[in-house]
C-alpha cells in the first residue's frame, strides 16, 4: 500500500495492518499516523521523519480483510486452471 492508501483507509475507519495483526496503524488525536503495537502500545511514526518515506515495506502494510479476500480469490484461481 501507499503512503496515501494506508492514510486514506484509516481516515474511513478501516484497519490497516503492518507485519501482521500484532500492528495497526492508527492516527492519534495530534493527526499523525502511528503504527501501534497491540501487545505493548508501543508506537513508531507511520513514516520518517521527512513524511514521506514509510517505516516498513508497502507490500507489509494491508487492510485487514482485503488479505483474506485476497488469498480466497488465489485459492479459487489456482482450483479453475
Amino acid at each position: 500500500m501507499t503512503l496515501e492508501e494506508i492514510k486514506n483507509a484509516v481516515d474511513r475507519g478501516q484497519i490497516v495492518n503492518w507485519q501482521n495483526s500484532l500492528y495497526v496503524v492508527i492516527k492519534d488525536n495530534l493527526g499523525k499516523y502511528l503504527i501501534k503495537c497491540l501487545q505493548n502500545d508501543d508506537c513508531i511514526g507511520l513514516t520518517w521523519l521527512d513524511g514521506t518515506t514509510l517505516n516498513g515495506k508497502p507490500e507489509h502494510f494491508y487492510i485487514k480483510g482485503e488479505l483474506l479476500k485476497e488469498l480466497q480469490k488465489n485459492h479459487l484461481d489456482r482450483g479453475q486452471k
